[in-house]
């Protein structure tokens, strides 16, 4: 036996027929509401500036668990770490070939320059 779902979207603003969901975010949660065309157009024209204004956030969005995985990027200007690895070795510091160099060794740097 066959069976056939049909699925039906309200506008969840005036309650008459939706053509679309739209999702967006605000303070870190995610909202997803059912539109109808001219309702989603509204929403977002009232958007817009704020869209332009903003910047995209990357490397975010649902993890394989489903949760919302939140990025932060270190926006600061640290010191190329092939210079810090030269540099610590000039002054016989011990710092390993690769991986992460450790604290001290960074600190030390940036107090000698």
């Amino acid at each position: 036996m066959a069976q056939r779902v049909v699925v039906t979207l309200s506008d969840d603003i005036d309650g008459g027929d939706a053509a679309e969901t739209v999702a967006f975010g605000l303070d870190g949660k995610s909202y997803e509401i059912d539109l109808n065309p001219a309702n989603a157009k509204k929403l977002r024209t009232a958007l817009a500036p704020f869209l332009q204004a903003g910047r995209k956030q990357t490397g975010s969005g649902k993890g394989a668990s489903g949760k919302t995985v939140r990025s932060f990027k270190h926006t600061a200007v640290s010191a190329d770490p092939a210079a810090v690895r030269a540099w610590a070795r000039s002054h016989k510091m011990d710092v390993p070939p690769r991986g992460r160099i450790p604290k001290r060794v960074y600190e030390a740097f940036e107090a000698a320059n």
